[in-house]
């Protein structure tokens, strides 16, 4: 009996691959924490849209926000809306590389920024978390993911992780992937109106954990 082998589509491949695994458990977490249809999202690095698939139709339509860098994966990710149907719902998908998300004319309730930190280094971290705090609302939170150093502030050694999957990789102290403390962000929160929270562990498969950074009322 001979096998029918579907070849990911490297749209979903150089995002990291788990399309519907990453891109269901963000969708439960933020549905979890409160998310509602009637709420605006950003959804800052949506790629080609693992994410976007599932809050698009989630969100009453027009509520959806999308900003990449790349052109390219935002393109692909309006062709994952049409191929569910829901092309229509008015997701504002925008290329932007300097986060400046004033230019996008909303205040958003909730913002994500799912395996986002992982590839920055601290500065682009902060204007990250300054332009967000200029667009969230009071009491708007930003979800973002991240490697934790567990070694502490100090500890400069890469670390090895191996992923449910199998896949072994590393994170680095000073390059792509990027780990952290919680204490670097807590550090850069002082320049917003932001506090943070680690939540931890999430069931991420990669290991990514989670920060909220709740914007002051």
């Amino acid at each position: 009996m001979s096998s029918h082998f579907e070849p990911v589509p490297e749209h979903r491949r150089v995002i990291g691959g788990l399309w519907e695994e990453i891109g269901l458990i963000q969708f439960d977490y933020l549905v979890a924490n409160g998310l509602e249809p009637r709420h605006y999202l950003l959804d800052i690095g949506c790629g080609s849209l693992r994410g976007g698939v599932k809050f698009v139709p989630f969100l009453l339509p027009g509520h959806y926000y999308g900003i990449d860098q790349d052109p390219a994966l935002l393109d692909a990710g309006r062709g994952e809306l049409e191929a569910i149907g829901v092309a229509d719902r008015g997701a504002v998908l925008t290329a932007m590389s300097d986060f400046g998300f004033g230019c996008l004319g909303r205040r958003f309730d909730f913002a994500i920024a799912q395996s986002l930190f992982t590839h920055l280094a601290l500065n682009s971290i902060a204007r990250c978390l300054i332009e967000a705090d200029a667009v969230l609302v009071p009491g708007g939170r930003l979800f973002a993911t991240f490697y934790e150093n567990d070694g502490g502030p100090a500890a400069v050694e890469s670390r090895t992780w191996k992923a449910d999957d199998g896949f072994d990789f590393q994170t680095h102290f000073d390059r792509d992937w990027y780990h952290y403390v919680v204490s670097d962000f807590e550090y850069l929160c002082r320049r917003t109106h932001f506090t943070v929270q680690s939540k931890g562990e999430w069931g991420h498969p990669r290991r990514q954990r989670m920060l909220v950074f709740t914007k002051g009322l």
